[in-house]
């Protein structure tokens, strides 16, 4: 009675296990399914990301080249004005408050260390932010000081008219005292 018993219930679950096996194969489908599917997607996906990659390195080497330009422009700019000015000889200069004075100065003198300067030395040296380095350098410009400015990089690098600088070094246009602020 034990065997038949036995053998009833064993069918019966091999039975239930061929049912179970059925269906976890149909959901193992379905998975497998909905994985090819995301896969096809994220496939797309990357070549559209490939796509747009090689479209800004084309933008990014055409604003190198408009950048080049530009600076090729801006020297042949900065060489006329520069011959204009030289023949004129008077640069008209608003008098400046102690703090301009100041930026100046660091422009002036940094400028000899390093050639061309940004508004972070200028804010490291005075300890301002370089926000308000900018505009006092701004600020400078509006009174007439000619500061050349080139952008690389979208960052502005600085630095005096050479002409300007040699007439500030022989009369002292502005009247600065290296000393006074201890330059």
């Amino acid at each position: 009675m034990i065997k038949i018993f036995g053998k009833f219930f064993l069918r019966g679950s091999s039975l239930n296990l061929g049912k179970f096996s059925r269906n976890f194969k149909a959901e193992i489908l379905k998975i497998k399914h909905d994985l090819e599917e995301h896969l096809q997607a994220i496939n797309e996906n990357t070549n559209e990301i490939a796509a747009n990659y090689e479209y800004i390195c084309e933008i990014e080497t055409k604003l190198d080249r408009i950048s080049e330009r530009v600076d090729q422009i801006q020297l042949c700019m900065e060489s006329n004005s520069g011959s204009l000015i030289q023949k004129s000889g008077n640069f008209e200069v608003r008098r400046l408050n102690r703090t301009e004075q100041q930026v100046f100065l660091v422009i002036y003198t940094l400028e000899e260390e390093k050639g061309s300067l940004t508004y972070g030395d200028i804010a490291l040296r005075l300890g301002i932010s370089e926000q308000l380095a900018g505009n006092y350098v701004t600020s400078l410009i509006e009174k007439g000081v000619p500061i050349i400015k080139r952008y690389l990089n979208s960052k502005p690098y600085l630095r005096l008219d050479p002409d300007f600088k040699t007439l500030q070094t022989k009369e002292n246009i502005l009247q600065l005292s290296l000393e006074e602020f201890g330059f």
